[in-house]
């Protein structure tokens, strides 16, 4: 087994960025390069301000940049001297052609496989680690071996990524698991465990798991698609709840206490977003509809409709507390980013709350602490069509909690972020109109002072029946 020295990751987002920092941090004998054709990006990541908020990045990324980690626009260059070769590129759902709405879009893929196989003049272990549907790996392989020649060939490893935002470096440095997927042939087995012994320098070799390609790449897709059903799960009954007086709080821990079930992903919300939780499920469904399992696919495309359903409802709730309508209303939204300890907005519920709002004419004024004002105008105008003179009208970004509830009618607060729990809400109430209400779609407020200070509050997954 040849010692790795060079590792190069195509592809400078929120997986290959992470990811190959704390390799870095963790050999510091192997040079990790990571190179992205947007030059935009890269000259973000070699200055002050990286361009992705996560705990705990920044400080790797300045300690070791210069000295084992670089930053590039040069593809070949890095190709060539690396001994590992992560694949980490943006795999979007599909919006036209065959598979529109469920299936990945491998173009990015294909194209960097394609570079490697042009480019490479010696062995390369190549690694999948964008998230893709199952099998994606046999189409890189199938190109990567059309390429092989004499003095050059390659082998392919699927080594998905399990996140969470927000505590990415905590899951990059203490992992539940990692793993690696390979060929059952000698050649496989052999670049399974040069890259097994890159993460051994700080993981476990228990936590260090090793199978078959495909079992890893539907690994991937199977655990967001588990996680997400028991957040559309406690979802659903949440609705329940508010229908009945029961308090969903109270529902998920007694349910959690459950040695068989546990409490993680039980809390009820105004839905999950984020860029794999919907994509891997609707790749899930996918899958099964070409595999000809169109029951299991109706089984698996009803988690992410339960959460589409989520957010529309908390809109509907918001419009009908409000006598039924909120036309030139001011509606303060307190959160962009999908989760907190991020700024990363994609499929953000508040991207569908403001859209819908903005459907019923009403004013937003949003303040996230992360999420920049361009960011907000790209999801809003480019990613959802909303008109830009309506945005221009009717949007305005703030630069505090405050601000944005400045004479508002309705305060919402769409991401946990640890600030929204300290807010002075008598300050906040003192400067709305009346009745002043205040919606908790993340379960994070403290109800009881709230009521004290004069609010209506309306908490997702809380009825008011006693």
């Amino acid at each position: 087994m040849s010692f790795t020295t060079k590792i190069c990751c195509i592809g400078a987002g929120y997986v290959g960025g992470p990811t190959c920092a704390v390799i870095a941090s963790k050999c510091a004998d192997i040079k990790v390069t990571i190179v992205d054709i947007n030059q935009a990006r890269i000259d973000a990541w070699n200055s002050k301000d990286i361009p992705i908020y996560e705990p705990g990045l920044e400080e790797i990324v300045f300690a070791q940049r210069g000295k084992n980690l670089f930053f590039s626009t040069d593809v070949d260059a890095a190709i060539l001297e690396a001994d590992l070769i992560f694949v980490s590129v943006n795999t979007p759902t599909k919006k036209t052609g065959m598979g529109a709405g469920f299936a990945a879009d491998l173009a990015y893929i294909e194209a960097a496989t394609r570079r490697i196989a042009l480019v490479a003049k010696s062995h390369k272990i190549v690694i999948e680690k964008s998230t893709v549907p199952c099998r994606t790996a046999e189409s890189m392989r199938k190109i990567l071996d059309a390429n092989s020649r004499a003095d050059v060939n390659f082998d392919i490893l699927s080594n998905p990524e399990f996140l969470a935002e927000g505590t990415a470096i905590k899951d990059l440095q203490n992992p539940d698991r990692v793993l690696i997927g390979s060929m059952q042939t000698e050649a496989g087995l052999k670049a399974q465990q040069a890259l097994a012994s890159v993460y051994a320098r700080w993981v476990p070799k228990e936590r260090i798991v090793t199978t078959r390609l495909w079992s890893s790449e539907l690994t991937k897709l199977a655990s967001n698609a588990l996680l997400a059903q028991r957040i559309s799960s406690i979802n659903a009954l949440s609705a329940i709840c508010e229908a009945t007086g029961a308090d969903v709080d109270e529902v998920s821990y007694a349910c959690g206490l459950d040695s068989r079930i546990g409490p993680k992903f039980l809390k009820a919300s105004v839905g999950f977003g984020g860029s794999c939780f919907q994509k891997d499920i609707l790749n899930l469904v996918y899958l099964s509809q070409s595999l000809h399992l169109p029951e299991v696919a109706d089984y698996w495309n009803q988690v992410v409709l339960m959460n589409e359903y989520q957010k529309r409802r908390f809109a509907e709730s918001v419009v009908r507390t409000l006598f039924n309508t909120i036309t030139n209303k001011n509606i303060c939204i307190l959160g962009f980013a999908f989760k907190k300890d991020t700024g990363d907005t994609r499929e953000s519920a508040a991207i569908a709350m403001v859209k819908y709002f903005l459907k019923e004419n009403a004013n937003i004024r949003i303040y996230d602490p992360k999420v920049p004002a361009s960011q907000m105008l790209y999801d809003l105008t480019v990613e959802d069509k909303v008109d830009v003179e309506q945005y221009n009208k009717r949007v305005t970004v703030c630069d505090s909690a405050y601000t944005a509830a400045d004479g508002v009618d309705a305060v919402i607060v769409l991401t946990e972020w640890d600030e929204f729990k300290t807010l002075d809400y008598k300050r906040i109430y003192g400067k709305m109109n009346k009745p002043a209400f205040i919606f908790d779609g993340r379960l994070i407020l403290p109800t009881a002072e709230l009521k004290k200070i004069g609010f209506q509050t309306i908490t997702i997954g809380k009825g008011d029946v006693e």
